[in-house]
């Protein structure tokens, strides 16, 4: 296994537009009795950080115990969702496709960092088959920390573990749609790839330092080689 490659789920293979902030107000009045009445800032964000923000914006303790309880909620809504979720976003165009064909290389891991909970992030990308060409098992998942870079950490230690390997930075790619992914990528000194189909532009995500910078995953082939490096 040459290469491990990490994908972001949000703005990258899916698109769920407004189910977040859906599902939170939701989940604070089930978990605390309070409207929703601040919304972050969330491209690029980790469940911790967005949970941990609202809990203090609304004059509620942070401490995990809370930070557990709304995560529960979270996921208590998103199950009762799950069967409606094709209904509630899309794949993003190319997203099977280069799914599959990184699936059947044998030179290649594919896994997630994602500041999604992680069976939310199961459910995202079952709701279009995403799934199977994804090793969930090792991914990193923003129930972690705040700081995205901790998740790339986190994935890359546990793909390393299951495979018996150690993965150099260089043979890992990160792939995702904010600034925030790119600067976990380069935090470890991995290959980054920003993928201009959420709120950046092309222009944004190269100024942030990606390495590759497309503008969606529709052209399979030029995908390949730009995650890969192949000629």
């Amino acid at each position: 296994m040459d290469n491990l490659v990490l994908w972001d789920i949000d703005h990258t293979l899916v698109d769920y537009s407004g189910l977040g902030r859906e599902w939170y107000a939701r989940a604070l009045v089930n978990a605390v009795g309070k409207q929703l009445n601040h919304l972050p800032f969330f491209p690029g964000r980790t469940e911790r950080s967005l949970v941990r923000e609202i809990l203090t914006a609304h004059d509620e303790p942070d401490d995990d115990e809370r930070i557990e309880r709304l995560y529960a909620e979270l996921e208590a809504i998103a199950l009762a969702s799950r069967e409606a979720l094709p209904t509630l976003g899309r794949a993003l165009v190319g997203a099977p496709e280069i799914l599959g064909a990184l699936g059947g290389r044998e030179d290649v891991v594919q896994s997630l960092v994602t500041g999604n909970l992680p069976s939310l992030a199961s459910w995202k990308l079952a709701a279009f088959d995403l799934h199977h060409h994804v090793d969930l098992e090792i991914g990193g998942y923003g129930s972690l920390s705040e700081h995205r870079h901790d998740l790339v950490e986190v994935a890359m230690a546990q793909a390393g573990a299951k495979h018996g390997r150690t993965f150099a930075p260089g043979s890992v790619i990160v792939i995702g749609d904010t600034p925030a992914d790119v600067a976990a990528g380069r935090h470890h000194g991995t290959v980054t790839v920003g993928v201009a189909t959420g709120k950046f532009t092309v222009d944004d995500l190269a100024a942030s330092g990606a390495d590759v910078v497309l503008p969606d995953l529709g052209d399979t082939p030029a995908v390949l080689t730009a995650l890969l490096r192949e000629n």
